[in-house]
């Protein structure tokens, strides 16, 4: 069916003037009917939870509020306390956002801070004139020592905008379920993220390490919490600045990393040079490049950075594609860990330390905050740390480009190879803790058909491995992670009667990972293909036809988890879960 489009296309151009797409992909408002009479549930394909099949033992309404025109306001903040009819500690706890929304809307980000902490990012669904509605569950024990506090708040940042066009008011309730107890079933072969069991229970707090429980103490990186505590990054010079003083028996401390792109910068994958749209002369402020790295300093030195998966939000490229299936990662955004032990040697001295965020060649706008989880030796105030290793060569990164007016095609290559080390004195021993890190970026853009059609290729590949070493020089502990995020999007534009264009569009995407934690290992496939056309005015989509096919897989040494499904022009048609491990491949 695409070839088709693209023939009908080639021919199109020769009798119509023509419409550069070099600022698509882009984003969109649906003005169409509701296909069905009655509100209709979105939902994002993933695993579930272990805690799906259990009942909490108590739970805790922190938000309930309606965003409506929430423009430039501060964000809604509330009261919390632990349950006192569970008191802690909790195998598990959960937050579980409901949301509904009916009209005309554009997706919003939204984050949730617990005492300046972010535990939660995720965006919001485009309504429909009948209604939406959509559930989202995610694990937050990791952020036990927060959740422990009594008499703190909970916050959350959703800016809106509501008036005669923009109608959609989103109503969201977001609750805390605690759980007492585990419950493991002994006759039945569950993949670990159904079924919790003690020998591989891993809470996500760190990769590798003695500390598998959740950290004593979380110290946020984040703003003053006006306009929600996330620092917004305008630019590649625009660097956000927290001072930390770390406690001095600290053991181990991982910094979780949240990050998410917006307004010029939300197709940075697609970006062309700023060369290309001089010289057409192009109105577009979408350019620097396609080439984006999130990076953390401390004092002055790189100590690690992350090339974050593309989520494309719901609004974006073709918003008919994401019903009711939404994109990848699109309601609960990925956060990333990085392990910062081997640098205790130069943070454990009493004084504040300079941490810095910024994103490499970032346009307007980024959002980005930090929380550091850090592990305590409560049997002593202070213990011995040195770092031994920092090997932190610059960015390899290449470009090309080769463009006559609006056609032509960029390319860009980088890599960034890293290790540091350093070792930890205490009651469990001397423990040195390594640290490797690499990743390699390819992104290919080209432009075809007087700029008419356009191609984004980019594929992200990374490895982070991490590994404890005893003074006796054994490996007790290493975990590596391997990441691929491969994306294509192919845009075609035709232009029709008056300022209404037609646009035809693909898109392929995946997060595929390898986790190896010790004895424990896992594999996950998650991959989307959608394509479609419509017809557009401005940014409101007027009509169209769209299909998203989505197949989940999840495999581990307890068991396997498939689901595969197919929605067309809105509609679920195919919905398929298995556990056989047959079909996880």
């Amino acid at each position: 069916m695409y070839c088709y489009y693209t023939a009908f296309i080639i021919f199109f151009l020769f009798v119509t003037g023509t419409l550069p797409t070099s600022a698509a992909p882009d984003h969109f408002l649906k003005h169409l009917k509701s296909p069905k009479p009655e509100a209709q549930e979105f939902f994002e394909l993933t695993n579930p939870l272990p805690s799906d099949h259990l009942t909490p033992s108590c739970s805790v309404t922190v938000i309930h509020h309606s965003f409506a025109n929430t423009i430039n306001s501060p964000p809604f903040s509330a009261p919390y306390s632990p349950p006192s009819d569970c008191p802690p500690p909790w195998p598990r706890v959960v937050l579980q956002l409901r949301a509904t929304s009916a009209g005309d809307q554009y997706d919003r980000i939204a984050g949730i801070w617990l005492d300046g902490s972010e535990i939660f990012r995720t965006s919001t669904a485009e309504p429909t004139e009948s209604g939406i509605f959509w559930r989202v569950r995610k694990d937050i024990t990791r952020y036990s020592s927060l959740l422990y506090k009594p008499e703190i708040n909970v916050t959350m940042m959703l800016e809106n905008v509501v008036n005669d066009i923009y109608t959609g008011v989103y109503h969201v309730h977001v609750s805390f379920l605690f759980y007492k107890e585990n419950i493991v079933p002994d006759d039945v072969r569950f993949p670990s993220i159904i079924s919790p069991n003690n020998k591989n229970y891993n809470l996500g707090t760190a990769d590798v390490g003695l500390f598998q429980t959740p950290a004593d103490l979380i110290i946020p990186i984040s703003g003053d919490g006006k306009r929600g505590y996330w620092f917004k990054v305008e630019s590649e010079s625009d660097v956000h600045v927290k001072k930390v003083r770390f406690p001095k028996n600290t053991l181990q401390v991982v910094l979780e990393l949240y990050a998410s792109f917006h307004g010029n910068d939300e197709f940075w994958y697609s970006n062309p040079p700023n060369s290309y749209v001089q010289m057409n002369n192009l109105t577009t402020e979408r350019g620097n490049g396609a080439y984006r790295e999130v990076f953390v300093t401390i004092d002055g030195k790189f100590v690690g950075s992350e090339v974050v998966f593309p989520v494309i939000f719901t609004g974006g490229i073709n918003p008919l594609f994401w019903e009711p299936v939404v994109a990848i990662g699109d309601f609960n955004l990925p956060s990333y860990d990085l392990d910062l032990t081997p640098f205790l040697g130069w943070l454990l001295d009493g004084k504040l330390h300079e941490f810095r965020i910024g994103v490499d060649d970032a346009i307007s706008f980024w959002l980005v905050n930090a929380n550091l989880h850090i592990w305590l030796d409560h049997g002593t105030a202070k213990v011995e740390a040195k770092s031994v290793v920092y090997n932190s060569p610059a960015l390899t990164i290449g470009r090309q480009e080769a463009f006559r007016e609006l056609d032509g095609a960029f390319r860009i290559k980088a890599k960034r190879k890293s290790e540091f080390a350093g070792w930890v004195k205490s009651k469990a021993g001397n423990l040195t803790t390594i640290v490797s890190q690499e990743f390699r970026v390819t992104n290919l853009i080209r432009f075809y058909f007087n700029g008419t059609q356009k191609v984004v290729k980019q594929r992200v590949k990374a490895k982070r491995d991490l590994r404890i070493r005893a003074d006796s020089g054994n490996v007790i502990g290493r975990a590596v992670t391997r990441k691929v995020y491969p994306l294509t999007v192919i845009t075609s534009t035709v232009p029709l009667k008056g300022d209404t264009y037609m646009q035809i569009t693909n898109v392929s995407h995946a997060l595929n990972e390898r986790r190896i934690n010790g004895d424990y290992s896992s594999i996950l496939y998650n991959r989307q293909v959608s394509e479609g056309w419509m017809k557009v005015k401005d940014h409101s989509v007027l009509s169209g036809e769209a299909s998203t096919w989505q197949r989940y897989n999840y495999r581990d040494e307890f068991g396997c988890y498939s689901r595969t499904v197919l929605a067309y022009n809105s509609k679920l048609v195919v919905d398929n879960t298995t556990l056989s491990c047959a079909s996880a491949t």
